[in-house]
Protein backbone atom coordinates (compact mmCIF):
# COMPACT_ATOMS: atom_id res chain seq x y z
CA UNK A 1 0.00 0.00 0.00
CA UNK A 2 1.12 3.37 -0.35
CA UNK A 3 1.97 5.74 1.94
CA UNK A 4 -0.67 8.10 2.82
CA UNK A 5 0.67 11.76 1.92
CA UNK A 6 -1.52 13.82 3.99
CA UNK A 7 -0.81 11.66 7.07
CA UNK A 8 3.41 12.29 6.21
CA UNK A 9 2.05 15.82 6.30
CA UNK A 10 0.16 15.40 9.36
CA UNK A 11 3.24 14.13 11.44
CA UNK A 12 5.93 16.59 10.11
CA UNK A 13 3.68 19.15 11.95
CA UNK A 14 3.48 17.20 14.83
CA UNK A 15 7.20 18.80 15.14
CA UNK A 16 7.41 15.80 17.26
CA UNK A 17 10.86 15.80 20.28
CA UNK A 18 14.03 14.09 18.97
CA UNK A 19 15.14 11.16 21.22
CA UNK A 20 18.33 8.80 21.73
CA UNK A 21 17.91 5.88 22.99
CA UNK A 22 20.77 3.99 24.34
CA UNK A 23 20.89 0.63 26.30
CA UNK A 24 23.66 -2.18 27.28
CA UNK A 25 23.40 -5.71 27.18
CA UNK A 26 25.69 -8.26 28.11
CA UNK A 27 28.52 -5.18 28.25
CA UNK A 28 27.96 -4.18 24.81
CA UNK A 29 26.42 -0.71 24.56
CA UNK A 30 24.66 0.68 21.67
CA UNK A 31 22.30 3.78 20.82
CA UNK A 32 20.29 5.57 18.25
CA UNK A 33 18.33 8.39 17.34
CA UNK A 34 14.06 7.42 17.24
CA UNK A 35 11.55 8.86 15.80
CA UNK A 36 8.69 7.35 17.79
CA UNK A 37 8.52 7.79 20.98
CA UNK A 38 5.54 8.11 23.77
CA UNK A 39 4.09 8.34 27.07
CA UNK A 40 1.08 6.15 26.82
CA UNK A 41 -0.24 5.75 30.42
CA UNK A 42 -0.47 8.12 33.41
CA UNK A 43 -1.16 5.59 35.90
CA UNK A 44 1.14 3.53 36.22
CA UNK A 45 3.76 5.58 34.85
CA UNK A 46 4.60 4.00 30.95
CA UNK A 47 6.24 5.45 27.73
CA UNK A 48 6.58 3.34 24.11
CA UNK A 49 9.83 3.56 22.24
CA UNK A 50 9.64 2.03 19.26
CA UNK A 51 13.65 1.21 17.38
CA UNK A 52 13.46 0.39 13.45
CA UNK A 53 14.13 -3.54 13.38
CA UNK A 54 17.05 -2.79 11.24
CA UNK A 55 19.66 -1.64 13.23
CA UNK A 56 21.86 -2.68 15.83
CA UNK A 57 20.12 -0.76 19.26
CA UNK A 58 17.14 -3.12 18.22
CA UNK A 59 19.35 -5.90 17.33
CA UNK A 60 21.01 -6.03 20.97
CA UNK A 61 17.51 -5.05 22.58
CA UNK A 62 15.69 -8.01 21.02
CA UNK A 63 18.44 -9.93 22.47
CA UNK A 64 17.23 -9.43 26.01
CA UNK A 65 18.46 -5.84 27.53
CA UNK A 66 16.56 -5.03 30.47
CA UNK A 67 16.57 -1.28 30.97
CA UNK A 68 16.42 1.39 28.39
CA UNK A 69 17.28 4.78 28.47
CA UNK A 70 15.46 7.52 26.56
CA UNK A 71 17.32 10.78 26.15
CA UNK A 72 15.75 14.31 25.11
CA UNK A 73 18.56 15.96 22.93
CA UNK A 74 18.37 19.53 23.59
CA UNK A 75 19.37 22.50 21.11
CA UNK A 76 22.77 22.38 21.29
CA UNK A 77 23.42 19.19 20.60
CA UNK A 78 22.68 18.68 17.08
CA UNK A 79 25.78 16.62 16.43
CA UNK A 80 24.39 14.39 19.30
CA UNK A 81 21.67 14.05 16.49
CA UNK A 82 23.50 13.36 14.15
CA UNK A 83 25.77 11.11 15.59
CA UNK A 84 22.91 8.90 16.79
CA UNK A 85 20.96 9.11 13.80
CA UNK A 86 23.15 9.15 10.70
CA UNK A 87 25.78 6.48 11.67
CA UNK A 88 25.27 2.80 12.44
CA UNK A 89 26.97 1.46 15.73
CA UNK A 90 28.05 -1.63 12.82
CA UNK A 91 30.47 0.46 11.78
CA UNK A 92 31.41 2.65 14.73
CA UNK A 93 31.78 2.67 18.66
CA UNK A 94 29.15 6.25 19.01
CA UNK A 95 29.95 6.17 22.12
CA UNK A 96 33.30 6.77 21.91
CA UNK A 97 32.84 9.87 20.54
CA UNK A 98 30.66 11.41 22.65
CA UNK A 99 31.17 12.17 26.78
CA UNK A 100 29.00 9.97 28.52
CA UNK A 101 28.55 8.14 32.36
CA UNK A 102 27.32 4.86 33.60
CA UNK A 103 23.26 5.71 35.09
CA UNK A 104 20.95 3.37 36.48
CA UNK A 105 21.38 -0.54 35.71
CA UNK A 106 24.45 0.48 33.28
CA UNK A 107 23.19 2.21 31.06
CA UNK A 108 24.74 4.42 29.32
CA UNK A 109 23.61 8.08 29.54
CA UNK A 110 24.87 10.63 27.24
CA UNK A 111 26.65 14.19 29.00
CA UNK A 112 24.85 16.43 26.51
CA UNK A 113 21.34 15.72 27.15
CA UNK A 114 20.50 16.63 31.05
CA UNK A 115 17.16 15.80 30.61
CA UNK A 116 16.39 11.87 30.00
CA UNK A 117 14.96 8.87 32.49
CA UNK A 118 15.76 5.18 32.61
CA UNK A 119 12.83 2.75 32.36
CA UNK A 120 12.42 -1.50 32.56
CA UNK A 121 11.62 -3.35 29.65
CA UNK A 122 8.02 -4.91 30.62
CA UNK A 123 6.87 -5.87 27.01
CA UNK A 124 8.48 -5.93 23.30
CA UNK A 125 5.81 -5.49 20.62
CA UNK A 126 6.03 -5.67 16.87
CA UNK A 127 4.80 -2.69 15.30
CA UNK A 128 5.34 -3.19 11.52
CA UNK A 129 8.88 -2.30 10.84
CA UNK A 130 9.44 -1.02 14.31
CA UNK A 131 9.25 -2.62 17.42
CA UNK A 132 7.39 -0.99 20.61
CA UNK A 133 9.83 -1.32 24.15
CA UNK A 134 7.42 -0.86 27.17
CA UNK A 135 8.99 0.88 29.55
CA UNK A 136 8.44 1.80 32.83
CA UNK A 137 10.32 4.76 34.40
CA UNK A 138 12.70 4.20 37.31
CA UNK A 139 14.69 6.66 37.83
CA UNK A 140 15.67 10.03 35.77
CA UNK A 141 16.49 14.00 35.29
CA UNK A 142 14.70 16.53 34.38
CA UNK A 143 16.23 20.59 33.79
CA UNK A 144 14.08 22.22 31.50
CA UNK A 145 16.74 22.52 28.65
CA UNK A 146 14.40 21.88 25.62
CA UNK A 147 14.87 19.74 22.95
CA UNK A 148 15.78 19.90 19.31
CA UNK A 149 12.14 18.62 16.95
CA UNK A 150 11.55 16.74 13.82
CA UNK A 151 12.09 19.37 12.04
CA UNK A 152 15.71 19.49 12.78
CA UNK A 153 16.58 15.94 12.09
CA UNK A 154 15.48 16.45 8.30
CA UNK A 155 18.45 16.47 6.65
CA UNK A 156 20.15 13.43 8.27
CA UNK A 157 20.75 10.87 6.04
CA UNK A 158 19.62 7.36 8.57
CA UNK A 159 22.84 5.01 9.05
CA UNK A 160 20.69 1.93 8.04
CA UNK A 161 17.70 1.63 5.83
CA UNK A 162 14.60 3.17 7.08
Amino acid sequence: MAPLEPFDDLIRALNAPLLIVTLQHAGTRAGCLIGFGSQVSIDPQRFLACLSDKNRTYRLAAQGAGHMAIHVVPPEASELAELFGGQTGDDMDKFARCAWHEGPEGLPILDACPDWFAGRVLERRALGDHVGFLLEPIAGRFTGAGCLRLEHSLDIDPGHEA
